[in-house]
């Protein structure tokens, strides 16, 4: 893979990393309830469903979602009630005082990386947005699984400076809603964009 071909592939794929999403909307909120460190340890989960799904992608599996009407149903309609589920959990959440006298959260960062990764892992759109857009930048002359796990890695690294980006920004966010009033209004916008993802996850097809 030359040099010419990652000039391009990094500023696209920095674009589709740093597009608000679930998983991105998800580590603000985190890190306005539990801090900048744990938000960022929580996207690991959200790294190893997009692993999976380029593993998958470079392999051809993830020709079965543009198949199967049947699966990609399935999935998609997992997704959005998890996403429900935790627009539900925000919008009741009593806005915590202790996490900003500097008290331990209640979550722990394995709870919430396995929130990032079912976020991840139940939105079908994703694998198919690998399958459609690393191959572009795959040379099929070359060879095709050494090419993928180049690509990949820097996605993941880029996937990386992402969720830190969008994790520095609640943190910030933290100082502005410490009152609870302030606090509540925050978990309930963010509830609503969850459950508005979720429908648009609801109503989205195949491409």
């Amino acid at each position: 893979m030359d040099a010419s071909t990652l000039t391009l592939f990094v500023p696209a794929c920095f674009a589709l990393n740093m597009a608000p999403g679930p998983n991105n909307l998800l580590s603000v909120s985190n890190a306005t309830r539990y801090g900048f460190r744990r938000s960022c340890l929580a996207g690991a989960g959200r790294l190893v469903a997009f692993a999976g799904m380029i593993a998958l992608a470079s392999v051809g599996l993830a020709a079965v979602l543009h198949t199967s009407e049947l699966v990609f149903f399935a999935i998609k309609t997992a997704g959005a009630i998890y996403l429900f589920y935790l627009a539900w959990q925000l919008w009741r959440a009593q806005p915590a005082t202790d996490a900003l006298r500097g008290e331990l959260p209640a979550a722990g960062w394995w709870q919430l990386a396995r929130q990032e990764f079912f976020v991840a892992a139940g939105n079908p759109k994703a694998i198919l947005i690998f399958t459609a857009f690393l191959p572009q930048f795959v040379d099929p002359a070359d060879t095709v699984g050494a090419q993928f796990l180049v690509l990949g890695m820097f996605f993941l690294l880029l996937e990386m400076v992402a969720l830190a980006a969008y994790a520095w920004i609640g943190a910030r966010m933290q100082k502005w809603f410490a009152q609870p009033r302030g606090k509540r209004i925050f978990n309930r916008s963010c509830a609503g964009l969850l459950a508005g993802a979720g429908m648009g996850l609801l109503l989205s097809r195949r491409t």
